[in-house]
């Protein structure tokens, strides 16, 4: 079974940048490995168009029209033109190191056996005699000391029996459980368990334990062969080797060199633990079809062995650190069908000197041993004389015509094979675009969806086959490479993405190129046929999906939510000033651009947004734009810098994002919702807070603002309501808006429901918004409420529900389904709603979510500024947030609802007072053509005479017992509903006979 990547289910708390909080794992390209023929170059002779000069072997196997006479020349002979010409070993691009050392080295080590996600099940140290006569090794042992220990080594394993010339001899050690591939049969077997991250490896002169060696660099020890220092250990000779880990070993180049420079001479890569008892040669190498290599499981039946094939070059990657190329049987691709083709014909070759060789379409000959390296099956030649040009041509490679496989088999079959996937695709993840140069797509039209975002959590059959679908859909667009771009590529330009270039969530994705399937860090991955820069032409076409403005949501108000993602006029520079201390975030040249941490004197949290005055103007700019262009009347905002918390005014942030709007708009365009004068006590307050703007030529606040700081919101952000009603209208035209902010996912306690972490409190606090909800609702004048904001939660999620079940309505998922405002970890999904009740429902005219933020680069972002040599920022809308705003629409000039009333009296006939009768009663029933009469004052008479009055239910329908009557005779009732804001009046009458029998 492959290892798959951890797919986090919440994100971290809102309260830092997007980019810091994420408790997600940046997964990108495999580490940079160099392997054992490291810096060797073999140069062949190219044509004017690329094509080998040594072959009639053109672009994927395509013949050149050059002779057929030409004879193969391989690349040790190209290698061995190097030599003649430059009298130089190293000129020929093999080690110039001297391999003719007087006695066995250590030649591998390899601790991390039985681990998880090892590749062998046992520790092992390899020992190679480079010498051409047998070396004895009785009384000699191999021994190991931790990467700090100064004294004796812990583990001592006696060896026995010779090592024949140039052979290799096995000693495995211990285990750390169950996992991995068995080791060949060993020669001598211990029990020592070795670090795999560091530590020192001594080949030693004796048979017990040596006496506290010294460390630092030792050589010349006459009680030590040799040493190995790995890692950070404390003792090696001259540097320590790299570290190991679970699926690489450390280890010497095949012809052993030893420059007593563990640096040097040992390198990482997938483990060849040699297998020679007695310390007989390898056998030779197996020739066969890369589709047997591969084998048709995930790991090759081959692993270990050394196996010969050939080829035609499909992908070449000399630089980006991949270090190899890819190989696939000429003749195989095309039209294929995955139900019968199991076995891949495509593989990776290991080998930097070699990818510096090859070219596409070479037809090559690749003798090497089979490895697995984090799940990609490799073929690893020892030196790059072992890849042989040949010179007749191969049959064509043609792309694999498939639609993307839904499971891991089918992607298997076509590991290492050129593709042209057929189907739609869409861009489902761009996270790691601005450091990996990685890009998620998702097979089909839509982005892969959060699961409780459209389905119950508690519904495990339902949320399951979310999950699989998304697995099924997704793919991972690379580079070729594994250049990190927010280190030590920071000063290369980024490839794919460009200020011109959108390559947005939901964006369909165009292949204009055949790929590569490969496999790399538990993802399935789509490679460029090389390493792609910014200046090469990409093989993929995006979409362009931006918009100027929303789309049109009707209605004469329009109301939004907006998480404004930290923004604090207070700087990290304003508040160092003040005596508070900061750490921060860097851009490439080393300057501050947003805040890591800030903490007061007395240990409280500090402000959470820019660096300084600068980056403040960057991020400013943008959600200046976004919130001008969003068309909003009312807005209410999420993640806005509470000032009573630096000894500011409570309203002093978001006056000066009013100040910046009306800078842009034109004065006295907006305005903002002043703190209630009974705010209260606040020290159990956020440094966030929630807010509202509103452009004042459209509504009016109604009253004071009114903040709920029941103690459910001690761990979350305060709801604010305020009732609005448009300028120039009656009061029957007021609306209440609340805006909330609840407690994040990213920590609190886990309930298990998969919904993230303070699930429970969440709920809480749904709760006591509906409390809240109906005292604001009851002193307001209006029945019309709102609720907005940043919930934290999913639309299918536990607290959305609590407010569904209060009778508000997630206009969202209502008027506009199949949008979304948030993308974690390559899904999407809504933490931001606006709900509102039956009266409030009724007024909505349309939804949009104006996708502006969580679907484009965070390399757009006001914080990412100078990450990158490409400069990326602009003063526009796009990431101004890592949530997109919602817009809705309100109509609150519609009339009232019609509505029909009707009524039945029982019994009929009423019998008089004087008789022992039932007492008559009205049965009274309300609709209307749109929705249920929930609300409403029935008042019955008798002629002119009131008989009562009585109140429509839930359900649209009242009852009134009628007063006794002295007189038999025929009666009529008038019965009228007197309407409300929402619904309009109506009447009926009914009749009935009185009668004294």
């Amino acid at each position: 079974m492959r290892t798959r990547r951890r797919h986090p289910s919440e994100r971290n708390d809102e309260s830092l940048p997007l980019h810091y909080t994420m408790a997600r794992p940046q997964v990108g390209p495999e580490n940079s490995r160099v392997p054992a023929d490291a810096g060797a170059e073999a140069g062949i002779g190219r044509t004017s168009h690329g094509a080998p000069a040594l072959g009639g072997v053109d672009l994927l196997g395509g013949d050149t029209g050059m002779s057929q006479r030409v004879l193969a020349v391989s690349l040790r002979a190209a290698i061995a033109a190097a030599l003649a010409t430059t009298g130089s070993l190293a000129a020929a691009g093999t080690s110039s190191a001297s391999t003719t050392g007087a006695g066995v080295v250590i030649s591998e080590v390899y601790g991390a056996g039985g681990n998880t996600g090892a590749a062998y099940d046992h520790d092992y140290v390899e020992l190679f005699n480079p010498t051409n006569a047998p070396v004895s090794l009785a009384g000699m042992s191999v021994q190991y000391r931790s990467a700090t220990g100064t004294g004796n080594p812990t583990g001592v394993t006696a060896l026995t029996g010779s090592i024949g010339a140039k052979s290799y001899y096995l000693v495995a050690e211990g285990s750390g459980g169950a996992n991995g591939a068995p080791l060949p049969t060993a020669n001598v077997t211990g029990a020592v368990n070795m670090s795999a991250s560091a530590g020192t490896v001594f080949l030693a002169n004796q048979a017990t334990a040596l006496t506290a060696p010294p460390t630092g660099s030792v050589t010349g020890n006459p009680a030590v062969a040799d040493l190995v220092g790995f890692g950070t250990s404390n003792t090696f000779e001259a540097a320590a080797a790299p570290a190991q880990s679970a699926t690489t070993s450390i280890a010497r180049d095949a012809a052993g060199k030893d420059t007593d420079s563990n640096a040097a001479d040992l390198v990482a890569g997938p483990g060849t633990p040699g297998e020679a008892p007695g310390g007989s040669a390898e056998p030779p190498a197996t020739a066969l079809p890369i589709a047997d290599i591969q084998g048709p499981t995930d790991v090759s039946p081959y692993v270990g062995q050394a196996v010969s094939t050939d080829g035609v070059v499909t992908a070449a990657y000399p630089t980006g650190g991949f270090n190899g190329f890819y190989l696939q049987t000429g003749g195989t691709g095309g039209d294929l069908d995955l139900g019968t083709h199991t076995k891949s014909d495509g593989i990776f070759v290991f080998s930097s000197a070699a990818a510096s060789a090859v070219h596409l379409g070479d037809h090559v000959q690749v003798t090497g041993k089979v490895a697995e390296f984090n799940g990609l099956t490799e073929l690893v030649p020892a030196a790059a004389s072992d890849v042989s040009a040949l010179a007749s041509p191969a049959p064509a490679v043609k792309p694999a015509t498939v639609a993307w496989p839904r499971t891991d088999a089918a992607r298997e079959s076509l590991e290492g094979m050129l593709v042209d996937l057929q189907g739609p695709f869409t861009v489902a993840d761009n996270y790691s675009l601005n450091q990996y140069a990685e890009i998620g797509l998702a097979s089909g039209t839509e982005p892969l969806w959060q699961p409780t975002e459209v389905a119950d959590p508690h519904d495990a059959a339902a949320i399951t086959a979310v999950n699989a679908d998304n697995a099924a859909r997704k793919v991972t667009l690379d580079d070729g490479a594994t250049t990190n771009f927010l280190t030590t590529g920071k000063n290369t330009a980024l490839p794919w993405l460009t200020q011109d270039h959108q390559i947005r969530v939901g964006a369909t994705a165009s292949f204009t190129a055949p790929l590569v399937v490969d496999y790399r860090n538990g993802l399935w991955k789509l490679q460029p046929t090389g390493q792609l820069t910014a200046a090469a032409a990409a093989p993929v076409s995006f979409a362009h999906t931006r918009t100027e403005a929303p789309a049109p949501v009707g209605g004469d108000v329009q109301i939004a939510s907006f998480n404004v993602l930290n923004y604090f006029p207070t700087t990290g520079a304003d508040y160092v000033a003040s005596g508070g201390t900061c750490t921060w975030y860097d851009d490439r040249v080393g300057e501050h651009v947003t805040v890591r941490d800030c903490t007061g004197p007395n240990g409280e949290p500090g402000p959470r947004g820019a660096a300084d005055a600068g980056d403040l103007a960057r991020q400013q700019a943008k959600i200046v734009r976004a919130i001008n262009g969003l068309g909003a009347d009312v807005v209410s905002l999420e993640e806005i810098e509470n000032s009573a918390k630096f000894g500011l005014p409570r309203d002093a942030a978001v006056s000066t994002l009013v100040d910046a709007l009306n800078a842009a708009a034109g004065a006295g365009t907006w305005s903002y919702v002043s703190t209630p004068s009974n705010i209260g006590d606040q020290a159990d307050e956020d440094v966030i807070r929630t807010a509202f703007l509103y452009r004042t030529s459209v509504v009016a606040p109604v009253g004071e603002s009114v903040v709920d700081d029941a103690p459910e919101f001690d761990v979350a952000r305060d709801p604010l309501a305020q009732t609005f009603q448009p300028v120039g209208r009656t009061s029957a035209s007021r609306f209440v808006v609340i805006v909330n902010h609840f407690k994040s996912k990213g920590s609190g306690p886990d309930d298990g429901t998969g919904q993230g972490n303070s699930n429970p409190q969440r709920v809480a606090q749904a709760q006591q918004l509906v409390t809240f909800a109906d005292q604001v609702k009851a002193a307001s004048g209006t029945d019309r409420v709102f609720l907005s904001g940043d919930f934290n939660a999913y639309t299918e999620e536990d607290p959305i529900k609590v407010l569904h079940d209060a009778g508000y309505t997630d206009i969202g998922s209502h008027e506009s389904p199949g949008e979304h405002t948030y993308l974690f970890d390559g899904v999407v999904g809504s933490l931001d709603h606006v709900l509102a009740n039956a009266p409030a429902l009724a007024t909505v005219t349309g939804a949009h979510v104006w996708n502006i933020n969580s679907v484009e680069p965070v390399a757009l972002e006001y914080s990412r500024f100078d990450y990158n040599l490409t400069d990326f920022y602009s003063a526009d809308p796009y990431r101004a947030s890592d949530h997109d705003p919602l817009l809705v629409g309100l109509d609150t000039t519609a009339e009232p609802v019609a509505t029909t009333i009707s009524a039945d009296v029982s019994p009929d006939p009423v019998l008089t007072a004087k008789q022992d009768r039932e007492p008559g009663e009205v049965s009274i029933h309300v609709t209307s053509p749109r929705d249920t009469v929930d609300a409403g004052t029935v008042e019955v008479y008798d002629g002119s005479v009131l008989v009562g009055t009585t109140n429509v239910s839930a359900t649209g329908v009242a009852s009134l017992t009628l007063p006794a009557y002295r007189h038999k005779g025929a009666h009529a009732l008038t019965v009228h509903y007197l309407g409300t804001p929402l619904f309009a009046p109506s009447e009926t009458t009914v009749a009935f006979e009185v009668s004294n029998k």
